[in-house]
């Protein structure tokens, strides 16, 4: 794809935004991505697994062989579109809609992927919110209160929930962002919690080294995800992603390699790790 091919037209939505009125659509794989059996037989559980990224994931997860359970929050729409290419993969998808930032509805999911696959072995903490501001003084305390809840509360509560279930090998996988190193000042409360997930990151793969259970992260840059025009001013869209040394955002479905990769048994010996996917941009 040329810097040419990554002219995003002006658009807008409400948020969370869906999949189905962005232009051009993104790619999550549908039509690409290639199983190898990498994760046959892994039960695995991602948190905004409806659409962008988690979509891809867990696409290329069913391909794998994986069973997956997606959270979300209640794009509906976004959500049984994801189940349905599980499905045609072959695995089992389980639909688990709800309000991330209490800690009872983590507890729940965690449950209820228990109770229907019969483990767990790869949690995905994937679910974000975030919002552009143009000041500090325009953050008002109930937004940044869901920031932190979506990006960080939930993640702990989630872990909390997952341990008791996770077994040697098991993986957990953080999405963290280009934003942990060098944060943009128009998403200064995102940055602060993609900064909170790279350290929890390096802080948990400590603890949980001695089970033998591996904690990595994924560190996306400029991805064209429902997020960015449910939450970017038109403006920014058109120009989205156009920092990058490869001038252009990336599809969802580029992500997905890395996700399997720490899923799998080949990064065995990768504990406290961030991948970046940024486009060339250094994560300093």
């Amino acid at each position: 794809m040329s810097q040419n091919e990554n002219a995003f037209p002006p658009q807008q939505q409400t948020p969370p935004g869906e999949t189905d009125a962005m232009t051009p659509r993104p790619d999550h794989g549908e039509q690409s991505y290639k199983g190898a059996g990498r994760l046959n037989g892994k039960v695995a559980l991602i948190s905004g697994g409806d659409s962008g990224i988690g979509r891809a994931v867990a696409i290329a997860f069913a391909r794998e062989g994986a069973d997956v359970a997606i959270s979300y929050y209640n794009e509906q729409k976004d959500a049984e579109e994801t189940m349905r290419w599980v499905e045609k993969a072959g695995r089992r998808a389980l639909l688990l809609p709800g309000d991330l930032k209490k800690k009872a509805h983590c507890e729940n999911v965690v449950q209820k992927t228990i109770e229907t696959f019969g483990k767990l072995d790869v949690l995905v903490n994937n679910a974000a919110h975030q919002l552009s501001l143009n000041k500090i003084e325009e953050l008002s305390e109930a937004e940044l209160d869901t920031t932190f809840r979506t990006n960080v509360y939930s993640m702990f509560f989630l872990c909390q929930a997952a341990l008791p279930h996770l077994k040697k090998d098991a993986s957990i996988i953080n999405t963290t962002s280009i934003n942990a190193k060098t944060p943009s000042p128009h998403l200064i409360a995102y940055a602060s919690t993609k900064g909170a997930i790279a350290n929890f990151t390096a802080g948990l793969a400590q603890e949980l080294g001695e089970r033998a259970i591996r904690v990595n992260a994924v560190a996306p840059g400029p991805v064209w995800t429902p997020l960015i025009p449910s939450t970017m001013p038109e403006e920014a869209v058109v120009q989205f992603g156009k920092n990058t040394p490869l001038g252009r955002a990336a599809q969802p479905a580029e992500l997905a390699s890395a996700y399997v990769l720490l899923a799998s048994d080949e990064s065995s010996f990768i504990s406290g790790a961030i991948i970046p996917v940024t486009g060339g941009r250094p994560m300093l």
